[in-house]
């Protein structure tokens, strides 16, 4: 099916519109599309999906396989995406507190953000025991079962966070993962009164997630900084104790960013 396309302007350019588009369809469609599909799916001819596709290539926007014809997203868009919300600040800031809750727990503790209905990873400080789980930057994650996806939902504003929670596809993968939005808004009040969220293996057997938000100068959830690692030693008696030092991380980063907050576990609305 075509998309219907809404000109909220007279000023609108086709084929910067076209061109997003093709963006957009490409996200939604990881593996890749060929010409044809592309076509096919947003009712532009063929000839302007051509030219199109090359410039964004020539870009470095698109990579395309030689052999399959098929194009997909680079890694340039996440790139921009990084420093249109400033990560690359958040990054900075966040590294020392990182390494040093990384160095409490010596398990992996990763840096998140949210990404439409998906969390991504954006920073990682491996953890030093021998076995241990590793997230590396570019990976997405299940924005309810994933604790950094709980995190950052929860302070969201609400209108933002409700369009979020009913626009989330809720795969099941064990009996503790969250089914629908209903369940998923309990959760996150949950969250928001505690200051911080858990992932009890809700998508990965054996894996045990704490994440606390991280805020901006405007009090705006702009990340989730968490530590994952296995069940047996990150114990299920052990959570509280833990939350705490990753709250503290978290409000550490936070006021790096311009937070300011009377506690370490703040609100926003």
């Amino acid at each position: 099916m075509g998309r219907t396309r809404t000109k909220t302007s007279r000023y609108h350019v086709p084929n910067l519109e076209r061109a997003l588009e093709i963006m957009e369809l490409l996200a939604e469609h990881p593996e890749g599309l060929t010409t044809t599909e592309i076509t096919e799916f947003l009712h532009i001819p063929r000839n302007s999906v051509f030219r199109i596709t090359s410039t964004l290539i020539d870009r470095g926007y698109l990579i395309r396989n030689a052999e399959s014809k098929i194009f997909q997203l680079s890694q340039k868009l996440l790139t921009i995406g990084y420093s249109a919300i400033s990560d690359q600040t958040l990054i900075e800031k966040a590294l020392s507190p990182m390494r040093q809750l990384r160095d409490r727990f010596k398990e992996t503790v990763p840096l998140g953000i949210l990404h439409g209905t998906e969390g991504l990873i954006v920073e990682e400080m491996q953890g030093s025991h021998s076995f241990r789980f590793v997230l590396e930057p570019g990976k997405t994650f299940h924005l309810h079962t994933a604790a950094p996806g709980k995190a950052i939902v929860a302070f969201l504003p609400k209108h933002e966070r409700d369009t979020v929670v009913q626009k989330i596809e809720y795969i099941v993968f064990n009996d503790r993962t969250i089914r629908n939005a209903a369940q998923y808004m309990k959760i996150l009040t949950q969250v928001k009164h505690n200051g911080y969220a858990v992932d009890l293996a809700e998508e990965i057997e054996g894996m045990h997630c704490v994440a606390a938000p991280v805020f901006n100068r405007h009090g705006y959830p702009v990340a989730a900084i968490w530590i994952t690692g296995p069940s047996h030693r990150i114990k299920e008696s052990d959570i509280g104790q833990i939350a705490v030092e990753v709250k503290k991380t978290a409000l550490t980063i936070s006021q790096s960013l311009g937070f300011r907050a009377a506690s370490d576990s703040p609100k926003v609305t």
